[in-house]
């Protein structure tokens, strides 16, 4: 059965237990501006004991946690200004994103938006991950506050009444007129701690993946990106599905391609192939330059065969990695006929193919796959390469059982939104942490509270702006 079914069974179940629990105990709910918050005394023991009893731990930690919270704010910045590049100058990039730039994680958003280059995201992992990323980062404020004297007075849920009570939230309430009176250095501490333990969180999680990971996936094949391919200028084509043009403009090819299937291009003297609606996309001069660049694959086996999946044997032989691959590949001819069994997501393919003829030297077959070594940059970049560093490049890994890959996936969204959590968190704006982090921090360099406030509500009004400007643009780019 589709583990949806289930995840949506959880999801109604949990739906009607938090609203018959919140009924039965509604004396303990209070309305605090958009949310309802259920208060309590759950774990301020283990608060002021833990806060309490390692005391020169959270000294130290102390000076770690403000440290982080600086480079977290930074970062946050030039990520914010990342975006702000993207949503400004790559409308193509935002139209394939689709997603609005505030938009909550929620459940199945990937799949309802069709984002394939994320993994499905279930109510299972949304429950999961609230609860540990929540509780760590509300009870890391609690700690170090205990550690400085100051008191937790409750803790608790919040919720979304207009979602309720699906979207929750864990906080500690504090003794805020004592935490005020507090100097910069352990006001900092305890703002930062949330963040570091999101922090920990991640740096933790990613161990337990990379374990888990090879205990429960095996090297079974090999993937690939692409058909072979170059990029040529479209004003040198002489020929289409063997029809040479004297007069070569864009309408003249578009006009000699079939509706469907491949066309074969005659490009410097060379065959190559495309469809009608990949030249259509990319054949437009004011996309590509004056050149009028085009990306054409190769006239090779692969792309005529349609080779779809993860290669998994080749002429009856397992392969496992491109060593494997280019192994089994160079026993062959140009010219001998192959096997190849590939796996989809859907089901196991099996192709028989003629093997072409290597361009660089026609003493060796070619079967016409392509990989991409892509070198990410940037905040987003290095941690998506961070996240799956331990995985052999173009590797195919079958799970050992059923329920691998269900569990990888939690693991994963775990790290990444506990890396987002703490960037954000650290953003100076006043309804995050960051935003009185940046007012004392600017206090403790001005010495004024007048030039710390102005700061603050600046800093808060200009990021607020400029994610108006970033829905505006989302807006505009969908606009033709």
């Amino acid at each position: 059965m589709n583990f949806m079914i289930y995840d949506l069974a959880l999801l109604i179940l949990f739906a009607i237990f938090v609203s018959i629990f919140l009924y039965l105990r509604r004396e303990n709910l209070k309305r605090d501006g958009l949310l309802l918050l259920y208060r309590t005394k759950w774990g301020i023991k283990l608060i002021n004991y833990v806060g309490k009893k390692f005391q020169r731990t959270f000294k130290a930690l102390s000076y770690i946690s403000i440290v982080l919270g600086y480079f977290l704010m930074a970062g946050m910045i030039y990520l914010f200004y990342t975006i702000l590049k993207v949503y400004f100058f790559s409308p193509e990039i935002v139209r394939a994103i689709k997603v609005p730039p505030i938009m909550p994680l929620i459940p199945y958003l990937p799949q309802v938006f069709k984002l394939d280059f994320l993994p499905p995201f279930y109510f299972l992992y949304w429950i999961i991950i609230l609860a540990v990323i929540a509780i760590t980062h509300e009870f890391a404020h609690g700690i170090f506050a205990a550690y400085n004297k100051i008191k937790t007075k409750n803790t608790g849920f919040g919720f979304f009444p207009f979602f309720f009570p699906v979207f929750l939230a864990a906080f500690v309430e504090l003794d805020e007129k004592k935490m005020n009176k507090q100097k910069k250095f352990p006001q900092m501490a305890i703002l930062s701690a949330g963040t570091f333990a999101n922090a920990l969180t991640a740096i933790f999680s990613f161990i337990i993946l990379i374990v888990f990971f090879f205990l429960a996936f095996t090297p079974s094949g090999v993937t690939f990106d692409s058909y072979s391919y170059s990029i040529l200028d479209s004003a040198n084509i002489s020929m289409v599905n063997g029809v040479a043009l004297s007069n070569i403009s864009y309408e003249n090819v578009l006009g000699l391609m079939n509706e469907t299937g491949l066309n074969k291009i005659r490009v410097d003297d060379k065959d190559y192939l495309i469809d009608k609606a990949s030249f259509e996309t990319s054949g437009k001069k004011e996309l590509f330059g004056k050149l009028g660049k085009v990306v054409f694959f190769g006239d090779a086996p692969a792309i005529k065969a349609g080779l779809i999946g993860a290669i998994v044997e080749f002429n009856g032989v397992n392969v496992q990695s491109i060593d494997d691959l280019e192994k089994e590949l160079f026993k062959n001819s140009p010219g001998e006929k192959i096997t190849i069994k590939t796996k989809t997501s859907d089901a196991v393919l099996n192709y028989e193919l003629e093997l072409g003829e290597n361009p660089e030297n026609k003493s060796l077959p070619l079967l016409g796959i392509g990989y991409f070594e892509t070198t990410k940059s940037g905040i987003t970049g290095k941690i998506y390469s961070l996240m799956s560093s331990f995985r052999e490049p173009h590797v195919y890994y079958e799970q050992k059982f059923g329920w691998g890959l269900i569990i990888y996936n939690l693991l994963w969204w775990l790290i990444l939104i506990s890396i987002s959590v703490a960037f954000v968190n650290m953003l100076p704006v006043g309804i995050f942490d960051g935003g009185r982090f940046f007012y004392l921090t600017i206090l403790g360099i001005t010495g004024s509270e007048k030039h710390a406030k102005r700061a603050f509500a600046f800093t808060t009004y200009l990021f607020l702006f400029l994610i108006l400007l970033l829905i505006g643009f989302w807006i505009f780019s969908f606009i033709k």
